[in-house]
């Protein structure tokens, strides 16, 4: 009896912890079907026409297209330093490869708010004493949010490298393969399902990102999250639960189908 009333309190905790979560993203899809301008509960109708104005609105468009850019850049370059980082770190036998390890998953404990601080400073320093333009550039934005991406293509690299079996690249190494040959035929094809897990993971992080844009983004220049902030700040209206369900929709759909092939409970 005891027993059962624990696991009937556990599973009502549960449920709480996921009403708490899902309750906030369900009313904005409810709101964004509002036909009022000013949201009012109950609603007075539903409607489309938000999703059409959101489409129609440049300050979405734009920022939407920018955000897609930097995104896939970031997720791109994080993945093309991840990948052999982590096939080096998991080979080798040195007493420092933990140590890297933790060195490229640090961004991951620092606020991203911080992060965001120091490279702005960073930036300004280094355009200070180089001229070079930095701070407002595309690029810093760029390495900055691939910053941020590394530590999770790390994280589900490794997860999916450790299901590898190390037979069969030493099967192919007897033969005579080398070591370039089992890289490319045997390696990259075993963790294809953890490359593209980390990929759209990076892609996940960088695109929904806010705190790193705010310090690093140029004038007239903004990603859909700050762009969402910005609108929120002069209007209220339904217009904004649209973009926000359409970003909700872009970021759980590369969630769930990172989650096939790397189970995101391993690493997360």
């Amino acid at each position: 009896m005891i027993e059962r009333i624990r696991r009937v309190t556990i599973g009502l905790w549960v449920l709480l912890g996921f009403a708490y979560v899902l309750l906030p993203l369900l009313l904005v899809v409810w709101m964004s079907f509002f036909a009022s301008e000013i949201p009012r509960i109950p609603p007075q109708g539903y409607t489309l026409n938000w999703y059409a104005q959101a489409l129609e609105n440049p300050q979405f468009s734009n920022s939407f297209l920018f955000s897609l850019q930097v995104a896939l850049f970031a997720a791109t370059l994080g993945l093309l330093l991840s990948v052999p980082a982590t096939i080096v770190l998991r080979r080798s036998r040195s007493a420092f490869a933990a140590a890297a390890v933790q060195f490229l998953t640090a961004p991951l404990i620092v606020p991203t708010i911080v992060i965001g601080a120091g490279i702005y400073i960073s930036l300004v320093l280094l355009e200070i004493m180089t001229a070079i333009p930095a701070v407002g550039s595309v690029w810093a934005l760029g390495l900055a949010h691939t910053l941020i991406t590394i530590p999770w293509c790390v994280r589900l690299l490794l997860a999916n490298l450790s299901t590898l079996d190390n037979s069969v690249e030493e099967a192919a190494a007897s033969l005579g393969a080398n070591p370039l040959t089992v890289l490319l035929t045997m390696t990259l094809p075993l963790i294809r399902s953890g490359v593209v897990a980390a990929a759209l993971f990076g892609f996940v992080v960088s695109f929904g990102n806010i705190e790193l844009s705010l310090f690093l983004v140029a004038p007239g220049q903004t990603t859909l999250p700050i762009a969402i902030l910005q609108y929120l700040e002069w209007k209220l209206d339904p217009t904004v639960s649209a973009v926000s369900v359409a970003q909700i929709v872009l970021i759980g759909g590369g969630l769930l189908i990172a989650d096939r092939y790397v189970k995101l409970t391993r690493v997360v």
